[in-house]
């Protein structure tokens, strides 16, 4: 008898931000496969469950798709409840289609438990709507990021098109980033926002434009981060620099 296999969405970090459906399968898990980006507090709420990292970080040795797949339909011949435990949501750049195809197609049962993207964790972090009311009616979520083998990505396009864009994936990118928006035809004073580690406490934000945008990305301390560019961060952008306006008398006056 086969159990089943959840594909779980960690949400951006927080543990208090998973659903109830997924913290209770974490807490009825045999085995939880889990990305580089589940934090250990979403891993602790799952305290019975043998747990086996299989994450994919850009830049690190990561462990190979098919490898994943292997695992996971082995894995349901053996438990009742599998719980691959993926960062964000799973169905939205996480490779979830793969191991739902290889589960299905070696007769695994195979659920998917939705969880906050970093998208929608960061606008609410800094208190701004994707789609506020006269200034945006449309939403992109990309990724410069493409696959060895795999087609084009018209991400630019789509980016130049939209009336509010998050990059996935892009903040490691940034000058190229840049000077592919630009030439394009993106203006150079759009706002422009990286929001790392959303939900954390070690949550940051740096704000600008789109020409300043390479060097606040120097900033960027290796979490996971999403790039912001839109008219709707206008007031993010403002917010940011008048914080620092404060901040720096008081750092002058301390030094």
């Amino acid at each position: 008898m086969k159990g089943i296999v959840y594909l779980v969405g960690a949400g951006p970090g927080a543990a208090d931000l998973l659903t109830v459906r997924g913290a209770r399968l974490l807490a009825e898990a045999n085995i939880v496969f889990y990305d580089a980006l589940a934090s250990p507090d979403v891993l602790a709420l799952a305290p019975r469950a043998q747990k086996v990292s299989v994450g994919k970080r850009c830049g690190a040795h990561s462990v190979s798709q098919r490898f994943i797949n292997k695992r996971l339909v082995e894995a349901a011949s053996r438990h009742k409840v599998v719980v691959r435990l993926k960062g964000g949501d799973p169905m939205l750049f996480a490779r979830a289609q793969e191991e739902i195809d290889a589960l299905t197609a070696a007769g695994v049962t195979v659920e998917v438990v939705p969880g906050v993207t970093a998208a929608l964790a960061a606008a609410a972090q800094v208190r701004t709507s994707l789609t506020r009311r006269g200034v945006a009616r449309s939403v992109v979520l990309a990724t410069p990021r493409a696959g060895e083998g795999e087609s084009r990505s018209r991400w630019v396009e789509a980016v130049r098109d939209a009336d509010t864009a998050v990059l996935y994936m892009a903040a490691g990118d940034a000058r190229e980033v840049r000077c592919m928006l630009l030439k394009a035809g993106v203006h150079a004073d759009i706002p422009v926002a990286i929001a790392e580690s959303v939900s954390l406490p070690q949550a940051k934000l740096a704000a600008g434009t789109l020409n300043e945008l390479p060097r606040f990305a120097d900033e960027w301390q290796g979490g996971p981060a999403v790039v912001l560019i839109g008219e709707v961060w206008r007031d993010v952008v403002v917010r940011q620099a008048t914080a620092g306006q404060c901040r720096a008398p008081a750092a002058s006056q301390g030094a």
